[in-house]
Formats: C-alpha cells, sequence, structure tokens
C-alpha cells in the first residue's frame, strides 16, 4: 500500500524490511504499537491485536498452535510482549464443547485460565474469544471513529453495504464475550472472501493471513470511511450549526477556572476528583452548536465511550453572551444534584437482581457552551483519557449525524455494560489507592533540594503537583526529572516570584485549571541572609521579609480562597527553619522573618480550622546537601559566623544536634507529607522540628 498524501488519511507505516527481521510474536507487538500510535485508529486502552503463533509446547515438545491475544488491562499504543495473553489454541476449541448457552456465557471466562500456555501470568481479556474463533492467523478488533461514526448510524447495516461491499460485512450488537466469539466464526465461514466487518455501534474486526495483510486491511478500512465521510458531509453543516460564539481563549479558560474548582468541591466529598479541561477546535464545534442538547442527551455509542465518560454529560447552563459566572456558578448544585438524580434512577430503571451497589452517580464529563469541556476522575490521567474518549464521541456524533441519524446504545445495554460483574469484578482486583490519590498540591520553592524531594514524596504517594520557582533552569530539570519518574500527567511546572501578587493569583489560577482545585499548599520558597545587625542593609532586611513572611501570606491567601469554594478542606504546611524559633549569630532578618512565618501559620489555623483547612509548620535545620540556599553566600556566610570552613560546616551542624546525624531533603519531605496527609487529620497549628535535635528550639 503507498503512503497517502491527504493530511486526513492514515499512513500505512508497516516498514517491510524491519517486520522481515522480527519473530512473529515481536511482529505482534511492532502491529499493535503501529495502530495504537493514532487516536483514529484506537483510543486510549481500546482495541486488541492477536497472532495464533505455531510453538514449542513445554510439556511435551510437540508443536501446537498459541493464541497470542492482548491481555486484561493495557494499551495496544504501547503495549509489549509482556501485555499478551498466550493460550492453547486446542484447548479454546475445547471450549465450545462445554459451552452451555447465552445464560451461561459469563461462566466461560472462568475456563480461559484453564488454557493457559506456558504458564503466562498474564490475564486474558473477554475478547479472547472474538479472536480465536475468527478462522484466520492474524485479527485487529479496533475502534476508529470514522468506523463507529457508521457503526452507530441507525441505518449502520446498508451504509456498511454501501461503503464496503462485500469485502468488510456487518454484524448487529452484541456484547463482547463468547457468543460473540462464534458469530464471529460463523460469518467468517459463511463469507470466506470477506477481509472484516463492522459490529454495530461498537467497531471493525480485520483480519488476514499475514500480519502486513491484517495491518494493511485495517489501515485501508479505516481511510475508505473516512474518504465516504469527507464526501458525503462536505456539503453538511456539523451538529445543526453554531449557535453561540465560542469566548477567546482567555475568556475560555477564566470561566473554566471559577466552575472547576466549584464543580470539584461538589463532586468531591466522598473521594477527591482531579479535573482537566479541553477547548480544542472538536470540542468548541460541539459545545457551540444547535444539536448540542439533543446528541449529548442520546449518550455514547461505543461501550469504550460510556465507560469512561458515563452513558451522557452533563451540559452546564452558561450564556457566554452574558458571561455571568456567579449566576452560573449558582445554578451549579442544583444542576449537580439533577444529575445525580438521573443516574440514580437510570440504575433503578434498570438493576438486576445481582447487580452490584451504585457507583458514583456524579457526571464526569461536563460540556459548556461557548467554553469547552472539563472532566473529573480519580486521577489526572483518568481524566485526561476520559475527555479523549468523550472527543471520540463527537467525532463519531459528528460523522454519523451528517450521514444518517445517530443512535446511542439502548439504555439497557449500556447499564449491563457498565455494570456487568466481570467489569465489577475487575474493578475489585485494582490495587488499593494510594494515600494521596485524587489530591492536588502546589510547592513554592519547588526546584529546591526540599522541594523537589517534597514533590517527588507527594507524587509517589498519587497526589498531581504544581511545581512552582523563580529558577527557570531548575525548574525546567525538576519538570523533566518528576514527569520521567511520576509521569507527565501529574506534574505541572510554572515560573512563579512569591512576593508577586499578580504572579501568585495567577498560580493558583494556573493549577486550578490544570489539575481542577487545590488540596495541599507547600510553602517553601526560601532566601537566606547574614550579617551582623549594623550591616544588615533595609534591602536585605526588606527582602527577607518580602520572601518568608509577604511571599508566604500571599499563596495562603490565594490558597485559603480555593480552599473554601471547594468547601473540602485543605492543609498547607510551611518550611521554616529552626531559626524561627532559636536565634543565630547575625541572621537577624532572615530569623526575624521566619519567626514571622511561623506566626503566620498559627493565625492561619485558627482562621482555617471551622473549614477544615489545616495549618502546620515543618522546621528544618542545616540542611546542607541539595538545599538551594545553600549554593549561594550562605554557607560562607554561616562559615564565617562559626569562624569555620565551609567544608567543615556540615560536620559541625551534625556535631552540635543532640543525634550527631545530618538531615537530608528527604527527611523534610517525610516530615511534610505527614502533616499534608491524613495521617495528621487531627492536627493544625502545630510544628515539626527535623534538625537532629536542637535543644534551643524545642517548641514551648
Amino acid at each position: 500500500m503507498t503512503e497517502r498524501s491527504n493530511s486526513s488519511r492514515l499512513t500505512n507505516l508497516w516498514d517491510v524490511a524491519k517486520a522481515a527481521k522480527m519473530s512473529e510474536e515481536e511482529r505482534l507487538v511492532y502491529r499493535s504499537n503501529l495502530l495504537g500510535s493514532d487516536m483514529r485508529v484506537t483510543n486510549f486502552g481500546g482495541g486488541n491485536t492477536s497472532s495464533k503463533i505455531l510453538q514449542t509446547d513445554p510439556l511435551n515438545g510437540d508443536e501446537v498452535e498459541v493464541l497470542w491475544v492482548k491481555g486484561s488491562g493495557g494499551d495496544v499504543g504501547t503495549i509489549k510482549l509482556d501485555g499478551f495473553s498466550t493460550l492453547y489454541m486446542e484447548k479454546l476449541q475445547a471450549l465450545k464443547g462445554i459451552y452451555g448457552g447465552l445464560e451461561f456465557e459469563d461462566e466461560m471466562v472462568g475456563y480461559l485460565p484453564h488454557c493457559t500456555f506456558n504458564l503466562n501470568p498474564r490475564a486474558a481479556s473477554i475478547d479472547t474469544p472474538l479472536h480465536a474463533y475468527v478462522p484466520r492467523k492474524f485479527v485487529d478488533h479496533m475502534h476508529p471513529d470514522a468506523i463507529i461514526a457508521i457503526a452507530a448510524s441507525s441505518d449502520s447495516k446498508a451504509l456498511t453495504r454501501e461503503i464496503f461491499g462485500d469485502v468488510i460485512g456487518w454484524l448487529p450488537w452484541k456484547r463482547p464475550g463468547f457468543e460473540l466469539g462464534l458469530w464471529l466464526e460463523t460469518y467468517c465461514h459463511e463469507n470466506p472472501s470477506a477481509k472484516g466487518l463492522i459490529l454495530e455501534s461498537h467497531g471493525l474486526f480485520t483480519w488476514g493471513d499475514t500480519p502486513e495483510e491484517c495491518y494493511s486491511t485495517t489501515i485501508d478500512t479505516i481511510n475508505t470511511a473516512i474518504e465516504w465521510l469527507e464526501a458525503k458531509s462536505s456539503t453538511s453543516t456539523a451538529f445543526g450549526g453554531p449557535v453561540v460564539e465560542a469566548l477567546d481563549e482567555d475568556g475560555r479558560r477564566e470561566i473554566a477556572t471559577a466552575l472547576m474548582s466549584n464543580i470539584r468541591g461538589m463532586i468531591s466529598c466522598d473521594t477527591h476528583k482531579v479535573g482537566h479541561f479541553d477547548d480544542s477546535e472538536a470540542v468548541l464545534q460541539f459545545v457551540c452548536s444547535k444539536d448540542l442538547g439533543p446528541l449529548a442527551a442520546l449518550g455514547t455509542s461505543c461501550p469504550d465511550h460510556f465507560l469512561r465518560t458515563k452513558i451522557r454529560p452533563l451540559i452546564v447552563n452558561f450564556d457566554p453572551t452574558k458571561s455571568d459566572v456567579a449566576a452560573v456558578v449558582g445554578g451549579l448544585a442544583d444542576s449537580v444534584e439533577q444529575y445525580r438524580k438521573g443516574y440514580a434512577a437510570y440504575y433503578e430503571a434498570c438493576k438486576h437482581d445481582d447487580t452490584p451497589a451504585i457507583r458514583d452517580p456524579n457526571a464526569v464529563i461536563y460540556l459548556i457552551p461557548g467554553v469547552g469541556m472539563i472532566s473529573f476522575a480519580n486521577n489526572k490521567p483518568t481524566a485526561r483519557i476520559s475527555a479523549e474518549f468523550y472527543v471520540n464521541a463527537i467525532n463519531v456524533m459528528r460523522g454519523a449525524s451528517a450521514v444518517s441519524t445517530y443512535q446511542g446504545l439502548p439504555q439497557q445495554e449500556a447499564f449491563d455494560i457498565e455494570y456487568w460483574l466481570l467489569e465489577e469484578a475487575k474493578l475489585q482486583r485494582m490495587p488499593k489507592a494510594k494515600s494521596l490519590a485524587g489530591q492536588v498540591a502546589f510547592v513554592t520553592g519547588a526546584a529546591g533540594g526540599i522541594g523537589r524531594a517534597t514533590a517527588a514524596r507527594l507524587l509517589g504517594e498519587g497526589a498531581c503537583v504544581m511545581l512552582a520557582d523563580i529558577d527557570d533552569a531548575a525548574l525546567a530539570k525538576a519538570q523533566e526529572e518528576l514527569a520521567g519518574a511520576f509521569g507527565s500527567d501529574v506534574v505541572r511546572s510554572l515560573k512563579m516570584d512569591v512576593t508577586d501578587e499578580a504572579q501568585v493569583l495567577a498560580g493558583l489560577d494556573r493549577v486550578t485549571l490544570e489539575f481542577g482545585g487545590l488540596d495541599i499548599l507547600i510553602s517553601n520558597a526560601g532566601m537566606a541572609s547574614s550579617a551582623p545587625v549594623e550591616e544588615t542593609s533595609l534591602e536585605m532586611w526588606n527582602r527577607n521579609m518580602d520572601v518568608l513572611s509577604t511571599g508566604y501570606f500571599l499563596v495562603s491567601r490565594e490558597a485559603f480562597k480555593v480552599f473554601r469554594t471547594q468547601g473540602i478542606g485543605g492543609s498547607i504546611v510551611f518550611v521554616a527553619s529552626k531559626n524561627g524559633l532559636a536565634a543565630s549569630p547575625n541572621a537577624t532578618a532572615y530569623c526575624t522573618a521566619k519567626a514571622s512565618e511561623i506566626h503566620l501559620a498559627r493565625c492561619l489555623a485558627l482562621e482555617g480550622a471551622g473549614a477544615q483547612i489545616r495549618v502546620n509548620v515543618v522546621n528544618p535545620d542545616a540542611v546542607l546537601r541539595g538545599s538551594k540556599i545553600w549554593t549561594g553566600e550562605w554557607k560562607e556566610q554561616r562559615a564565617a559566623a562559626y569562624d569555620l570552613s565551609t567544608d567543615d560546616l556540615e560536620a559541625h551542624y551534625r556535631d552540635r544536634s543532640m543525634l550527631k546525624r545530618s538531615v537530608f531533603p528527604e527527611d523534610i519531605a517525610e516530615a511534610i507529607y505527614f502533616l499534608a496527609s491524613d495521617s495528621s487529620a487531627k492536627s493544625t497549628g502545630n510544628i515539626i522540628n527535623v534538625d537532629a535535635g536542637n535543644a534551643q528550639s524545642f517548641t514551648r
């Protein structure tokens, strides 16, 4: 197949020479990664691929046919060999003999482990029969927007025939499982020349006798659908045309920021949610359109879509011509409650005797006319992916409504998938959430040793973190390192001077827009100076007070506003100093500013308690390694104050401590985590000294 020059078309990326050097298993990974590299082919985590490969049976040395198929979970775009299940084809074929019919379909999943080849620990998915029983060596199952647009049309069967003739067939909607696997087998036997089929409301199956043939068929089929949809919809107006204009970028972000913290507070009473904002072209076209209400009410068609986004979104009652945020916020509580009631009614109308208990009744997707889309989930990656899935749904609705009538899955079918006992079992197997899952932290002075160590500690417990620092280069390095370790979804950074009110306001708006709100503020921005009092300039004095007192006030004040808007509490931790309690020679400005910082924390603890806003302090001492304040003149100045060389300073601090131990950034981070987390849920206005023991700084 030749590459297509039109940018809307998929390019065949198969490298014949490269593939020829691979094993059959490696070619499966290669094919899967190619398909998953383009969102137009399949969504994140959606779809699956398989190969039937001859291998040596470790038990008897015989050559046997083994099905390699994407296992439960995972993503074809990033999958490796260990992401595939391996099963004896002979045993999979034998399962047909014990299948008792549709009412026993789910029981068949329990037999899949008995078919495992070579003790592979990767669990087989419910889609395994869809690949096992197609009588071809290589099978792709993808969820392309262009194909689902056809599949989700009210006359999808006729459209499939019109577009593909006999090459690509059609089957009516059927929930993936053993029965659908048998349907696919029957279709292939009855239509031996077919290269694939479309499953109503769901997606595309393609197959071939070589991996390249299978891949090329998948790409060609999707491109054919894209071409046909473009030709048919070229004269139509998407979604009935616009009825409102989108606000400019700044206006959209202002409204989204205001709404996100309010929505987050309303839906985070039981578990904290993380938000994501999307104002891409496709989203804006949809939320500004005439058909927004009717189409959104129909819900999504592809099961993968509504499993991520719930059966339908919540449309926020916002008029972009008025931009009355206060009025919208005032009506949000009622809108959220009405959605919950609607979801509860859906649950009650559709539940069965063995249906699991109702899950979170809050919406996942929030559509705002003229502004964009907000999504909320238990973590940032899921919030982002949920938004991507709804963009897939938008693309499907655009295509289907342009050439036919869009239809979602029937409500009962949707419910039976959402509350499928097999899905419930999968949810129950998920690992316990980390202690800070769903929480958002803002760390100032984040590029220094203590700030970076703290960010890593919070990220390791599942938090999302906004890194703020005045040092561009160090901030970029911290962002790169932490994103590499914990994923780019959960780490953001911004240059911010804590003494600049406008920058602080913008910084708190930014964390709200990126993650939906705020739960934890770590105020750690620092500086240090040393001089006898008579040599302490007014500039030095003011700079210490600006950074260590006024700066801490500004970020705390703005954090308080977010906390009160959300109404779900919050935690502030000040990184102060031993010097805030125990004076040191030649550090008047620094010690005084740190004392001010500690007292500010106590004042804030008094004011925040009624709103469950906790404010506590960590007092480090002598954190020489990794701490930025020791990289400048401060180290030389403190050494001079004690008549020591800089090389002897760490030993001096260690030896003067009661425990005779050095203090590191990670030690401070551990105390910060304790005060920020629910481990200290009943503590506020407290101080923890992390100084290896200094009698002078005992709290009194």
